[in-house]
């Protein structure tokens, strides 16, 4: 498997991992992946909205606008059924 693949089943992973407990806005899911790491991921805007686009077209995940904590326009992801069983099977998953 080519490392840029691997990369980005680890980042849809995580990206999944994080949205676990409730619906988060990207930046808080870049915080939760820098939390749940220990910083070993520190993921920028550059990766992440791309993959929360592409998981989101693939259909592990949906969202809708809302306020952030800072009162800003922000929009929420939160995992589909697909994405959740994804998750739980401990599957390897690279989306397309």
């Amino acid at each position: 498997m080519p490392e840029s693949e691997l990369l980005q089943g680890t980042l849809d992973l995580l990206i999944l991992k994080s949205l676990t407990l409730d619906q988060m806005h990207g930046m808080g899911i870049s915080r939760r992946i820098a939390q749940i790491t220990n910083a070993a991921f520190e993921v920028k805007a550059g990766s992440l909205f791309p993959a929360l686009h592409r998981m989101e077209q693939a259909g592990w995940l949906t969202s809708s606008w809302g306020e952030s904590e800072t009162k800003r326009r922000a929009k929420f992801y939160r995992l589909t059924p697909k994405g959740r069983s994804g998750l739980h099977l401990g599957c390897h998953i690279v989306v397309r």
